[in-house]
């Protein structure tokens, strides 16, 4: 089965696949423009691989960013199961992984990395 990640941010939505035996592989991050051309953008993602379930990111940190997420999952078209799994820090995770591959850039990759995290952290506990 298919599934997919998602890590919502404010300007970018990291993604991240797994769709044969566990390996979790990070995809391009979508860059937000605005939350309606996201969503757009999410569901075309979850359409062209053919996800069969979805995990989102959910901070139990900040009750500002669960409502800004709840609201986002809520502008997807989704016709699949969507479960949330715990994602702190899973960016500064991300961050660290990067360090002395690349310059710090703001293009999404860490965004992604850290979709992974949250991916693998949801099949461990399968």
């Amino acid at each position: 089965m298919s599934i997919a990640s998602i890590d919502i941010g404010l300007k970018r939505i990291g993604l991240a696949i797994c769709v044969s035996s566990n390996i979790v592989t990070p995809k391009d991050a979508i860059l937000r423009k605005n939350r309606n051309q996201a969503a757009r953008d999410v569901n075309i993602f979850l359409k062209e691989w053919d996800i069969k379930k979805l995990v989102v990111g959910y901070p139990s940190s900040s009750l500002d960013m669960q409502k800004r997420i709840k609201h986002f999952v809520n502008l997807l078209e989704l016709e699949i199961p969507y479960e949330f799994q715990e994602e702190n820090m899973s960016s500064i995770e991300a961050e660290d992984m990067m360090k002395g591959q690349i310059k710090y850039k703001r293009d999404g990759r860490v965004d992604s990395i850290a979709a992974k995290i949250i991916l693998e952290r949801f099949l461990a506990k399968q």
